[in-house]
């Protein structure tokens, strides 16, 4: 049985898998035709973490077939992880924290999403105004303030004191007269005018200070201070502002004590009537104080929020019309209630991630059109609630998830656009994020070590694509260095280490291809150096492939065909005698048409031989293995969910490293786009694509955008890539990231791409000023002497001129350390300009 080389492992002869094996990958299970009798358990986990099957259980639950020897997949509900959305508060915390972590499935659920360009990490994003709007600068802000509380302060001190007469008249006018001295006076004692006095004063007082501040902006010059010096300019300024404002209250300035006095029930006419009327203005003096310095301590302990809170006022209220997500709408609009009552209470029970949540309703899209699935849907469901449809793993979260992702728009956040004049307004201070749509149209990722290239780029992404595997959306596979920090074995269902002997897999040198021209043409492309042609190569690999696999069934082993390249002639003979005896002529003539070419001017099988050689060493005996005594991992397995990383041998073999790496990279690019579902977004990660690249493989990524497949490429520097491919390279991605310490020859490539855009510049011309006047002339002089500096006057000219969007040398200087300066390009067409991204939040 063929299990696309996920199941066999090396050294295994009798066609069993040894017992640490990872589980066959394979597709979405298929929908049962009758509900089991009790639900099922998970069954134990054999060594090395792959499930066994326990003795009289059911070998396949839902009828996922199994290989001889094959696991079954594990059915029972994992504990929800911490870190993902519905994690439960006793989970584990081992894992990392993801963008939703510490929130419901619901509320994660509920968060909006509104659409935006490509790029823009949608979960909770606000968009922002098309152009920046034009604000006054907050030292202006402040003087204006300032300005308008010395003028509050001065008008009042004026009326208070009698400096402006008549002030009072209009309080007279509408009051008794008995309530007033004659001639102007004061308020009577013992009648209303000590109050009506008093409150018209603090209206008048409220009326000056109100119409100030509004003069001079008071609520906006807080709210610009608060939110550009942060919390502690705002408990400062409402400390200084509340202690002025009680000095000002007792002392009487403000008229608050006035008003109060005059309502006291003073004691009159007893001797104890001194003491109880200074009780009382004393304890009235000690509420008025309180209640003058309360607004004040509001207003520091107030949380403004800064920019973020305004982005939240801007942010739409939730629809009430529309109906809840988590409690599955759609299910239910199809009649399915009492499915949707099981997976809405698993969800609030928290027995339900983002990635059950993501899974179960890529398994409804599915279903949804044929009846006869939506019967088989609903079995399920009900069978097993939020572990329906299992991963052939039985994997419901990856361990350790490192960064932020979105899985109902497939989205993973790599960073913040930097809040700099280079980035357009509308993107500054909103979240970076690719996903399947981005990365469909292939990513160039250049960056010295240490950049962030590894960790901050593409460990992101395979962790996005694992987690989109899990939920049976897509295929990953990941090629490195061994060592590089790409996830744990246990986030991967086949770990290839090429060169180790305790590897549990093997890697197919074909490609699981049968087809001899087929394997030819893949191998030339590998094995052709640059002063080889690949058609000739091509042809001399399949003169000699086509009539070995004709006599024996299979592919030569690394050994044989160097041989064969060679030209040694013991294996050409005993070739040519079992082709003679099989009665293939035509398969003699191609061994004869080899032998007439061998030696020859332009004979491409000896440089074939010598990129062979490299493969042909002891570290690699018993890889490769074309003798069926093995399953080697061959790239048709795209067609399922499968998580693969291949470790190369890096370390001493560095040479056999990019050969193996060239090697899946064209298998990739060849099952790619022949697949037979491109429903699921296969993807293949090279860390390092040093000496990978050809024109072939250029031709390949040109070929993924229609076929729901990318390329991510690694890149130090493009010196790793041939001159003359260099400039293919950046028209066949559509993705382009330069890292901090980029050279300035490697800039270049990035600038002409980027090309220009026209920008406004402002020219300032200063002249010195010639006075005619005598006086003016000894004006200037003696600001001369004072300044250090001749008057001049400035003449300003505004102009568009077409400037390079980013330059060389702004790219290999200008960019920050964890930064890096990227566009992105959607499988539509849309793509954003180059973006400067703070990789480090």
């Amino acid at each position: 049985m063929e299990f696309e080389g996920t199941q066999g492992s090396r050294g295994t002869h009798d066609g069993r898998p040894r017992a640490d094996q990872v589980p066959r990958p394979a597709g979405p299970p298929p929908m049962p035709t009758a509900p089991p009798s009790t639900p099922p358990t998970a069954p134990p986990t054999a060594p090395g973490g792959a499930p066994a099957t326990p003795e009289g259980a059911s070998p396949t639950p839902a009828g996922v077939p199994a290989g001889p020897g094959g696991p079954a997949v594990p059915v029972g509900p994992p504990t929800v992880p911490a870190g993902s959305p519905g994690a439960s508060a006793g989970a584990p915390a081992s894992a990392s924290p993801s963008p939703s972590a510490g929130v419901s499935l619901g509320d994660w659920l509920r968060t909006p999403r509104p659409a935006a360009g490509p790029g823009v990490w949608r979960y909770g994003h606000v968009p922002r105004p098309d152009r920046e709007p034009a604000e006054t600068p907050l030292r202006s802000v402040l003087s204006g303030a300032v300005i308008s509380f010395l003028a509050c302060v001065l008008l009042w001190s004026l009326l208070r004191n009698g400096y402006i007469p008549y002030w009072s008249v209009l309080l007279k006018l509408f009051t008794p007269d008995d309530w007033w001295h004659p001639l102007g006076g004061g308020p009577q004692a013992g009648t209303g005018g000590v109050l009506a006095l008093a409150v018209y004063e603090l209206v008048l007082f409220s009326g000056v200070f109100y119409g100030l501040g509004r003069f001079g902006r008071w609520p906006y010059a807080w709210r610009r201070l608060t939110q550009e010096r942060g919390r502690a300019a705002q408990i400062l300024l409402a400390a200084v502002a509340g202690l002025v404002t009680v000095a000002l209250v007792r002392g009487g300035w403000i008229p608050v004590k006035g008003v109060v006095y005059a309502l006291l029930p003073y004691e009159r006419g007893t001797p104890t009537a001194a003491y109880a009327n200074q009780e009382m203005v004393e304890t009235a003096d000690l509420f008025v104080t309180v209640a003058a310095a309360l607004p004040f301590v509001w207003f520091a302990l107030r949380r403004t929020g800064g920019p973020a809170a305004a982005a939240a006022a801007r942010m739409p209220a939730a629809d009430p019309a529309v109906p809840d997500p988590a409690d599955w709408p759609e299910l239910r609009a199809a009649g399915l209630a009492e499915a949707a009552d099981r997976l809405a209470a698993e969800g609030a029970a928290g027995r339900m991630n983002d990635v059950d949540h993501t899974r179960i309703r890529a398994a409804w899209d599915t279903a949804r059109g044929a009846p006869d699935r939506q019967a088989a849907f609903v079995q399920d469901v009900r069978a097993r609630g939020a572990a329906a449809f299992l991963h052939p793993s039985g994997a419901r979260q990856l361990p350790g998830r490192a960064a932020a992702h979105d899985l109902s728009l497939r989205q993973v956040r790599l960073g913040t656009v930097a809040d700099v004049a280079r980035n357009p307004y509308p993107r500054r201070g909103t979240g970076l994020a690719v996903d399947p749509a981005v990365l469909g149209t292939s990513m160039l990722v250049v960056g010295p070590s240490g950049s962030g290239k590894t960790t901050r780029l593409l460990r992101p992404v395979v962790e996005s694509l694992a987690l989109q595997a899990l939920a049976g959306q897509a295929a990953v596979v990941t090629v490195g260095p061994a060592g590089a920090p790409l996830g744990p074995d246990e986030a991967y269902d086949v770990v290839i280490r090429v060169g180790d002997p305790n590897s549990p897999h093997d890697l197919d040198l074909y490609g699981g291809t049968g087809d001899p021209d087929q394997a030819a043409a893949l191998l030339a492309d590998v094995l052709a150096d640059d002063t080889t042609d690949p058609r000739r190569a091509a042809t001399a690999l399949a003169q000699l492939l086509g009539p070995f696999h004709a006599v024996h069934g299979r592919f030569p082993s690394i050994p044989e065909l160097r041989e064969l390249l060679d030209g040694a002639p013991a294996p050409r003979q005993a070739l040519r005698a079992a082709l003679e005896r099989a009665g293939h002529p035509s398969l003699v003539r191609e061994l004869d048409a080899r032998e007439r070419q061998d030696g020859t001017a332009g004979d491409p099988a000896g440089a074939l031989a010598d990129r062979v050689a490299l493969l042909d060493r002891p570290a690699f005996a018993g890889f490769f293995d074309t003798t069926g005594h093995g399953q080697p991992f061959t790239m048709r397995a795209l067609e399922h969910p499968v998580r693969v990383r291949i470790d190369l041998p890096e370390t001493g073999h560095a040479e056999a490293s990019r050969l193996l790496a060239r090697l899946v990279l064209a298998q990739f690019l060849a099952r790619a786009v022949t697949r037979t579902d491109r429903a699921r977004f296969a993807c293949l990660v090279l860390d390092d694509a040093a000496h990978t690249l050809t024109a072939g493989t250029l031709r390949g990524l040109q070929r993924l955008r229609s076929a729901n497949a990318g390329v991510v490429l690694g890149l130090r520097s493009l010196d790793d890539v041939p001159e003359h491919l260099r400039t293919p390279l950046f028209g066949a991605v559509g993705c382009r990231v330069a890292l901090a310490g980029v050279t300035t020859w490697d800039g270049k490539r990035f600038a002409e791409t980027w090309g220009t855009e026209w920008v406004e510049t402002r020219d300032v011309t200063s002249r010195t000023v010639l006075a005619d006047e005598p006086l003016t002339r000894v004006m200037h002089t003696l600001r001369k002497l004072v300044t250090g500096r001749a008057v001049t006057t400035d003449a300003v000219t505004v102009r568009e001129v077409e400037r390079e969007r980013w330059s060389a040398s702004d790219l290999a200087h200008a960019v920050p350390p964890g930064h890096a300066v990227l566009s992105l390009t959607h499988v539509r067409g849309e793509h954003t300009p180059p973006l400067l991204v703070d990789l480090r939040g």
